[in-house]
């Protein structure tokens, strides 16, 4: 019997494979581990044959590798064509994208091809058992879907017993990376499949790429300055911005300060925003719901300011300051100004 394969979809960006498709990576190599299964790469593009030793590198197994100039720039009709042939000829257990721009408009078209079902921006992935009260059955080792829904007030949980192979969408920073192995070191089997060019998949013609670098990285953010509510109002948000410049981080937010346009979503930590883990995480004026504590309660060290002791967001933190932020923050400013 043949071992389960969990496929994951590699997103080329301009600086090699994009970030996402690392991690899931890692967290496909957790699922395989669990089905005693392999972890695989589905790459497609032009002139793709040196990145598949980075891929093992990065505990990849096996490497599904479609090459052809066509393939160069993302295009979503000749990318669906390729992909649906390999899935439909190797029948992969689970098949993850990220939950990107290019997952999000890959994975539906994949899903409706192959006829299977497709949860998108998962937030956790695991494989475990369903018991299926209707027809009083077991299904073993399926892939739990886990994602926020309702606004995130509810966390839910999806599986797929009936349709494989079982396909998800998947957030950027949810999952935590393995370190790569040794560079070099890593061995696998690249399997080559011929690419299949249709001049129907080639109505969309790349003329120009332009790209623009991301205004706020908060999941490489080695510090995050984050306000909520608490902070009460965009003129106080200045404060959060003027200590996250002086101390050389990035600004988060809570949902509820973006919903009331103090700041960009683009800032949004928790589970309808970012993911982080830096190595300081300054939570000012957050409550600390569910939903955003699952976004940062992996940072190495939380500070927490509220004049609220008992607030949610108090209890995971490493350090507690209670008092009105409105003086406690210029005062850590003028120190740390004092001490560089």
């Amino acid at each position: 019997m043949s071992k389960k394969q969990v496929w994951v979809f590699i997103e080329n960006t301009s600086k090699g494979i994009a970030d996402v498709s690392k991690e899931l990576l890692s967290k496909g190599k957790d699922l395989a581990e669990t089905l005693q299964g392999e972890v695989c790469a589905i790459h497609l593009g032009y002139n793709i044959k040196a990145s598949a030793q980075e891929l093992f590198d990065l505990h990849c197994d096996k490497v599904y590798s479609i090459d052809h100039k066509e393939l160069k720039d993302f295009r979503a009709l000749p990318y669906t064509t390729n992909i649906v042939n390999a899935i439909k000829k190797y029948s992969p257990y689970i098949v993850l994208f990220g939950a990107s721009f290019t997952g999000r408009e890959l994975g539906p078209r994949i899903a409706s091809a192959v006829k299977c079902g497709l949860t998108a921006d998962c937030t956790e992935l695991k494989i475990g058992d369903f018991d299926s009260k209707p027809d009083k059955k077991v299904y073993q080792d399926l892939l739990l879907q886990i994602r926020p829904a309702f606004g995130g007030n509810i966390i839910a949980t999806i599986v797929n017993p009936l349709m494989h192979p079982q396909m998800a969408t998947v957030r950027q920073g949810v999952m935590k990376m393995r370190e790569p192995l040794k560079k070099g070191s890593g061995k696998g089997e690249v399997i080559t499949i011929e690419a299949e060019i249709k001049n129907e998949d080639l109505v969309l013609e790349v003329i120009e790429k332009i790209q623009e670098e991301k205004k706020v990285d908060l999941t490489g953010a080695q510090i995050v300055v984050a306000g909520g509510m608490g902070v009460g109002g965009k003129e106080n948000f200045e404060l959060i911005k003027e200590l996250a410049q002086v101390l050389g981080g990035e600004v988060g937010a809570t949902r509820a300060v973006v919903d009331a346009g103090w700041i960009h979503k683009d800032h949004q930590v928790g589970q309808t925003g970012t993911t982080v883990r830096p190595k300081l995480y300054i939570a000012c004026g957050i409550s600390g719901s569910i939903q955003h504590m699952a976004g940062m309660q992996e940072s190495k060290q939380i500070i927490s300011i509220n004049t609220d002791a008992n607030a949610p967001a108090m209890s995971i933190a490493h350090y507690k300051i209670v008092g009105d932020l409105k003086k406690i923050i210029p005062m850590m400013i003028k120190a740390y100004k004092e001490k560089a």
